[in-house]
Formats: structure tokens, C-alpha cells, sequence
């Protein structure tokens, strides 16, 4: 991906393939030529009601056609993308678009009720756009000189699991060097087809909605992804070649028997990135679909992608997301910020053209992520992640930081123990935390899901983690919880556990 704008391969590729489909949403199909079509004329409405280049413009729809076309018009007059879940309240749409001055939102009309009190709230906000106006005609000229490879392509807004959220700040660079470098190991190619399922508006989704368009591929929008059987039938009708997924997705579609009837043949590609994969899951999902090659990836927004391991490694290495990515360096550092050596524990350092810029207007959190690098000018991303990396470099998560339980003298990594409770049969999900204990410090506590038919209790997870882990880091506690509380971008909202922890009651043992 050679182009220095985000959107010109897209633009590119419109002109290249014009008759070929671009995207599928349910039973709507669109060529590249009428995807381009309504970029056009959605980019000449943002141009004629004022919004130019470096004006932010908040995106707040649904995973259809139409957030692909607002996204790629926003890019195209030079404008900042701002994209937001539609599930978003309206305290942090109203704090979003406040935060970043938003020129305009682009939004749809059955979420009246969450734009409309932030729209009162928001007097410097110019222009409201629905999406069923997307397509009206505007007498407006588009700009030549859209935009330069540092301006700003993003903000990407963290899901704020504690604290207010934080704008991560992508220039073009940023982000068409996060692609090349994705690209140059995934190897997608313009005969792909990529079941998208997960929320576009997160750096995972994006990016491959991204990269699809971009390539030539066509992308497969799938708003039912919360039903397995659903999307099951999806991946065959469309024969899906690539499937990007989280855990969460991918124990729906495993758990569920009727999901398996579906012919997956065609798929060529599963990657896994957000949280981490239990190896209890890679194990299935190499049963499940044999024929394709499993990615476990690593990263965070700040730079979109970090590590990946290579398929042909899986046997070798479980449990490892790899030994870095393409065009990037990376190191360990003990606390004392020293470079560690191979076989260490330690923060992981990442440097490389696709680190952020910095959180929009937060430089004190700036400056605690970003660090001065070997070379001069150079700002490096403390990735607030703990990682081992064996003799040769592959690298394995540890735990957040903030995550690390501390108990009796003894340090306890979460996914240590959430590992070792998805293997035990039944189990669909977990989240181990620490919580208070007037002698230890710390007590580990387990919330756990499980499947409708299994005969698990609190006490058979505890017996199951007493013959497979150390003494310390056997839970004291377990609670089985219908449901864990996730992000929309597929993580464990841990923090959120450990506020709810004194007020909760529980199955637990």
C-alpha cells in the first residue's frame, strides 16, 4: 500500500474495478463505482456546509453501507475522522464532540435520542447529518490539496474503562504505515472476501474496512454477529475468505452447535487481535476450520498492531503473539526503563512511523506514554503491557500493568489463571481480578461464564485450578456470572469488575 493518503488507494481502486462488488450488507450489494458515487456526493454536502480540511467530524452509525461512505468522505475532503459506536450515550457523545470541536456529526435519525440532548449541549456544533440525506445532491466544489500525510486522518477515542476517554491521535502516516506493515504479513489480495463482523468503528474493524476497499476486495458487513447461527450462514453464503475476530466471537460461533453445519470452506484467513485467545480456543478453532491460516495478533490504538505469530509457529509456540511486526522496533524495559534481554519480563516499548501522535489536548497522559527514543526527534510508545519474551524474542502477554494481582508477596498475572479455567469443559468465558484482603493485600477472584448445558459450579472451577496452578494463584473466590462486561472493541472491561466488586453479591465459593 504505497499511497500517501489513507483514502487514495480506495480512490484508486474505484477507478481500477469499477463494476466489481465493494460491499455487501445484508441483501444491499454496491459496486466500487457507486461507492465512490456517494462519497462524492456526501463529501460535496460536508464541503458546502462549511466543514474543511482539519475540521473534525464525529461518525455515529450503525455497521452499515453508510458508514463506509461517510468515513471515506470525511478522508477525502481532508477533514478528521471521529467515529463513535451507536450504542454511545449521550454524555460521551456530547463530551466527545465538545472535546474535539467537532465541525459537524453524522448520524442517523432512530438515534434521536442520544444526538439530541448532546446536539443542545453542543452550541459550536455547525451541521447534523443524516445518513437517509447522504445521498442529495450538493453544488460544491471538492478541494485538490486535501490533506498532507502528517495532518491528522483520525481521532480514535478509547473506550475509557476508567477515566474519561482519550482521543488517539493518527496522522495519514500514521495509519497507511499501520496498513503496509499489516498487509506485508496477512497478505491479503483483491480476490479476498472479509466477513466483517466486528464494530467498524474500532481500530480492528476499521482497518479492515479500510484495507478491503483499498485493495480491491469486497467486504461482507454483517450487523447480526450477536447471533452465531446468522453469522455462520454469512461466512458460506458469501464464501467468506477472511474472518477477523475476537475470543468473544469466536466462543459464540464455537459454542453453538448449529453454528458447525455451515460449509467454511472457503476461508483462508482468522486472525484474532483485541484480547487475547485462550490456546483452548486455538485448539478449536484449528478443528473447526483446518484449511485456514489462524493469526494471533497483538496491539493497541495507539499504534493499531504490534506483534502477530506467524501460523506455522502455533504448535511450537502456544500462547505467543509473535516477535514484532514489519517496519517497527520493540524492546522490554524493567522499571527502571533498562532494556532487558531475551528471556526477560518486562514493559513493552514500541518505535516505528505507525506510533501516535499523542492524546488530542492531554499532554500530561501524552507525555506517560510517549518517551524519547534512541534517535534523536524519535518518540517511543510505552505500552503499559507486561510481556516475556523467550530465547529467541517471541513475545507472551503477561498482564496490564495496572491488572498484576499482588497477594501475600506473590505477583499473579490474570491470564495465567483465565487460561487455565478455559480449559476446563462448560466454560465460555472469564475475568480474573484481584480484590481486597486485609491480610494478603490481595485475594484472587474469578467471574466466570458458562454454557447453558454445563454442570460447572464455583467449586469445580476452584478444584480444576487447585491440580493445575500454583497455590497463590488459585482463585479464593468465584462468581458465575451470566455475562462479563465487555468493551465494543472485545475486551474484558477488568477495571470495571474491580469498581463493581463491594456492592455485588455472589455464587461463589
Amino acid at each position: 500500500m504505497r499511497h500517501a493518503l489513507l483514502h487514495h488507494a480506495f480512490e484508486a481502486t474505484a477507478a481500477r474495478l469499477p463494476g466489481k462488488t465493494a460491499l455487501v450488507c445484508g441483501t444491499r450489494r454496491l459496486a466500487y463505482r457507486e461507492v465512490q458515487a456517494r462519497v462524492q456526493r456526501l463529501a460535496s454536502r460536508l464541503c458546502a456546509a462549511g466543514v474543511a480540511r482539519g475540521d473534525r467530524v464525529v461518525v455515529m452509525l450503525e455497521a452499515d453501507i453508510e458508514y463506509a461512505v461517510a468515513v471515506h468522505a470525511v478522508l477525502r475532503i481532508g477533514a478528521v475522522l471521529v467515529p463513535l459506536a451507536p450504542t454511545t450515550k449521550a454524555d460521551k457523545l456530547a463530551f466527545v464532540i465538545e472535546d474535539t470541536e467537532a465541525s459537524a456529526l453524522l448520524t442517523e435519525a432512530r438515534l434521536e435520542a442520544t444526538w439530541g440532548p448532546a446536539r443542545e449541549r453542543c452550541a459550536g456544533l455547525r451541521r447534523l447529518l443524516l445518513a437517509a440525506t447522504f445521498d442529495d445532491d450538493a453544488d460544491a466544489d471538492l478541494p485538490r490539496d486535501e490533506a498532507a500525510a502528517q495532518d491528522l486522518a483520525a481521532l480514535l477515542y478509547t473506550s475509557g474503562s476508567t477515566g474519561r476517554p482519550k482521543g488517539v491521535m493518527l496522522s495519514h502516516h500514521n495509519m497507511t504505515s499501520a496498513w503496509a506493515a499489516v498487509q506485508a504479513y496477512l497478505g491479503l489480495r483483491e480476490s479476498d472476501v472479509i466477513g466483517l463482523a466486528l464494530p467498524p468503528t474500532y481500530s480492528y474493524g476499521l482497518y479492515h474496512l479500510l484495507m478491503g476497499l483499498g485493495l480491491g476486495a469486497t467486504v461482507v458487513i454483517e450487523r447480526q454477529a450477536a447471533f452465531p447461527v446468522k453469522l455462520a450462514e454469512t461466512l458460506e453464503r458469501e464464501a467468506v475468505t477472511v474472518f477477523p475476530a475476537v475470543p468473544s466471537l469466536f466462543a459464540a460461533l464455537l459454542d453453538t452447535p448449529a453454528a458447525a453445519r455451515f460449509d467454511h470452506r472457503a476461508l483462508r484467513i482468522v486472525s484474532n487481535a483485541a484480547a487475547a485467545l485462550p490456546t483452548s480456543h486455538i485448539e478449536r478453532i484449528r478443528r473447526r476450520w483446518p484449511q485456514a491460516r489462524l493469526y494471533c495478533m497483538y496491539g493497541m490504538t495507539e499504534c493499531k498492531r504490534i506483534s502477530y505469530l506467524p501460523p506455522e509457529e502455533l504448535e511450537r509456540r502456544p500462547g505467543s503473539v509473535g516477535r514484532g511486526m514489519p517496519m517497527q522496533e520493540h524492546w522490554l524495559v524493567d522499571e527502571a526503563n533498562r532494556r532487558l534481554p531475551h528471556g526477560s519480563t518486562g514493559q513493552l516499548v514500541v518505535s516505528g512511523p505507525h506510533v501516535m501522535q499523542g492524546y488530542w489536548r492531554r499532554p500530561q497522559e501524552t507525555a506517560e506514554r510517549l518517551g524519547p527514543g534512541p534517535r534523536e526527534g524519535e518518540r517511543v510508545l510505552y505500552t503499559g503491557d507486561l510481556f516475556r519474551s523467550d530465547d529467541e524474542g517471541y513475545l507472551y502477554f503477561v498482564a496490564r500493568m495496572d491488572d498484576i494481582i499482588k497477594t501475600g508477596g506473590e505477583k499473579v498475572a490474570p491470564r495465567e489463571v483465565e487460561d487455565a479455567i478455559h480449559q476446563l469443559e462448560g466454560v465460555t468465558g472469564c475475568a480474573v481480578i484481584g480484590v481486597p484482603d486485609a491480610r494478603l493485600g490481595q485475594t484472587v477472584k474469578a467471574y466466570v461464564t458458562l454454557r447453558a448445558d454445563a454442570a460447572v459450579d464455583a467449586r469445580a472451577v476452584i478444584r480444576h485450578c487447585q491440580a493445575r496452578l500454583e497455590s497463590h494463584m488459585v482463585p479464593k473466590t468465584v462468581e458465575i456470572v451470566q455475562a462479563l462486561p465487555m468493551t465494543e472493541s472485545g475486551k474484558v472491561r477488568h477495571a470495571a469488575l474491580r469498581e463493581a466488586e463491594p456492592t455485588r453479591g455472589s455464587d461463589s465459593a
